[in-house]
C-alpha cells in the first residue's frame, strides 16, 4: 500500500472544515484592514531564497526542496515572504499607491523533522506591508495578527518585541556578541559556530540548552541586554510600543529575540500560546526594509508576519462539523432529486440517498445528517405536499409543496 510520504499529512473531510474557517476568518479579518490577497507559485528559482532569506539560515543550508530542471535550479517554497517580494517587484507594486497591503495563504515545504503541529507540508497564512517606514506599519501588522488569532478564539497570548537596530548600530552590536563569544567558541554548537562568522546575531536564536547556559553568563548578558540601537532605531522602537499601547495590545521586550531570517531590521516580534509546549510560537514577524531593494527592486520598507496553520488548528476549539439543512426521504428518485435541487437552488443545503434504500433507513441517515428530513413519500406526492420533520425536536408538520421553504429555518 503506498502511504502519505513522512511529514506529509491528509487533511480528511472531519478536519477540513476547521481549516475552511480558519481561511475564511483570515479573509474576513485582513480584507476589513484593506489588505489583498495574493497567491504566488509553490516553487520558484532556487536563487531568490538564497539571497532572500540568506544563505546563513537553516532553511537554505539545511532544509530546502531543491532540484533540477532544464538545467535551472527550482525549490519548494519554504517560506513566502521572498515570494511576496518577487512579485511585488516583477508586477511594478512599487508604481502603485503606498503602502501595498497583501495577505496570503498556502503550503510551504522544509526538510525537518516532523514535530506536533510542524510538517515537511506544512501551511501558512502571512500578511506583508510595502512601502511605509513608519512606526505605526509595525503596530498596525501587530495588531492585525492579534485580532485574527482572537477571532480564532486564541486569547491567552504573549506578545514579545525587540528592535534589531539598523545596519550601522546593527553591525556594532555583532561586532560585541562576537567579541564576548570568542572565548566560548569551542563550547558551542556546530551551528552556532558557523553563525558566528556568517551571522552572529542568529547565534542568540540557538535552542541547544549548553548554549543557552553560555548566554546567561553575566559578561553575555551585558552584551545581548545592552542599549546599542541608535537614536533613530530607538525613537522608532519607543513609538511603536507607544502605538501598541494606544491598541491595548500587552507586550514585553525580550532582547534575545532575533528570529531565524536574515532580512529583518529594526522591530522583529513573536506571539506565543500558553497552550502549547516548548515550541509555543503561533505567529513570527517583522521589518525587513532592504529585502526588496536586495532583491532587485526599488528601496521599499516593508513589514510582515507568518503563521503555521497546523499550530492554529492544534489550539483551536473543535466544534461539530455543519449539519445539512435538508435530508430529503423518498423512495422516488426522479422526485427527490428534482426536490433537492430545487433546495440548492435556495441556498439549503440538501442530499438524498442515492441507494434507495428503504423508509427506516433513510430516516435514520437523515437523523445522523441533517437538520430536519424533508419526507416525500406515495401519499405526499399523490397531495402534492410535503412532510417537514425538525430532527432535533421531533416536530412534524405536513405543509403544501408550494410554500414548504419559508418553513425551513
Amino acid at each position: 500500500m503506498i502511504q502519505a510520504q513522512k511529514g506529509t499529512k491528509d487533511i480528511l473531510p472531519t478536519e477540513s472544515y476547521i481549516w475552511q474557517d480558519m481561511e475564511y476568518k483570515a479573509k474576513k479579518i485582513f480584507s476589513l484592514a484593506n489588505f489583498q490577497e495574493i497567491r504566488t507559485p509553490i516553487f520558484e528559482a532556487t536563487e531568490l531564497f538564497a539571497r532572500g532569506v540568506g544563505d546563513s539560515t537553516d532553511i537554505v543550508n539545511k532544509e530546502m526542496y531543491t532540484f533540477e530542471k532544464s538545467e535551472r535550479s527550482l525549490t519548494l517554497r519554504p517560506e513566502n515572504t521572498a515570494g511576496v517580494v518577487r512579485a511585488f517587484i516583477e508586477h511594478g507594486f512599487s508604481r502603485l499607491p503606498q503602502p501595498v497591503k497583501l495577505w496570503y495563504k498556502g503550503p510551504m515545504f522544509r526538510y525537518e523533522r516532523p514535530q506536533a503541529g510542524r510538517q515537511r507540508q506544512f501551511h501558512q497564512v502571512g500578511v506583508e506591508m510595502f512601502g511605509s517606514a513608519e512606526p505605526s506599519a509595525d503596530a498596525e501588522v501587530i495588531n492585525l495578527a492579534v485580532k485574527y488569532l482572537n477571532e480564532l478564539g486564541l486569547n491567552d497570548l504573549e506578545i514579545e518585541i525587540n528592535s534589531l537596530g539598523c545596519p550601522e548600530c546593527r553591525k556594532k552590536y555583532r561586532d560585541a556578541i562576537k567579541d564576548v563569544l570568542k572565548p566560548y567558541l569551542k563550547d558551542l554548537c556546530e551551528d552556532c559556530n558557523f553563525r558566528y562568522e556568517k551571522n552572529p546575531l542568529r547565534i542568540l536564536d540557538c535552542k541547544v540548552d549548553s548554549c543557552k547556559a553560555i548566554f546567561e553568563k553575566d559578561e553575555i548578558q551585558k552584551v545581548i541586554l545592552g542599549d546599542f540601537i541608535c537614536d533613530d532605531c530607538k525613537e522608532h522602537f519607543d513609538k511603536v510600543q507607544e502605538y501598541l499601547n494606544v491598541l491595548n495590545i500587552p507586550f514585553k521586550i525580550n532582547k534575545l529575540l532575533v528570529r531565524g531570517l536574515d532580512y529583518y531590521n529594526r522591530t522583529v516580534f513573536e506571539i506565543k500560546s500558553n497552550n502549547l509546549g516548548s515550541q509555543n510560537a503561533v505567529c513570527g514577524g517583522g521589518r525587513y526594509d532592504s529585502l526588496v531593494e536586495t532583491l532587485g527592486g526599488p528601496t521599499t520598507p516593508a513589514v510582515g508576519w507568518a503563521m503555521g496553520m497546523e499550530r492554529l488548528f492544534s489550539l483551536i476549539s473543535k466544534s461539530e462539523p455543519n449539519r445539512l439543512d435538508v435530508f430529503v426521504v423518498s423512495e422516488n428518485t426522479s422526485e427527490a432529486m428534482k426536490i433537492v435541487e430545487e433546495l440548492r437552488h435556495n441556498n439549503f443545503s440538501a442530499e438524498f440517498d442515492y441507494a434507495n434504500r428503504k423508509f427506516k433507513k433513510q430516516l435514520d441517515k437523515a437523523a445522523k445528517s441533517a437538520k430536519y428530513a424533508l419526507i416525500l413519500m406515495d401519499d405526499e406526492i399523490k397531495s402534492n405536499t410535503v412532510t417537514l420533520k425538525n430532527l432535533d425536536t421531533s416536530e412534524q408538520i405536513n405543509v403544501p409543496r408550494s410554500s414548504y421553504l419559508e418553513k425551513i429555518i
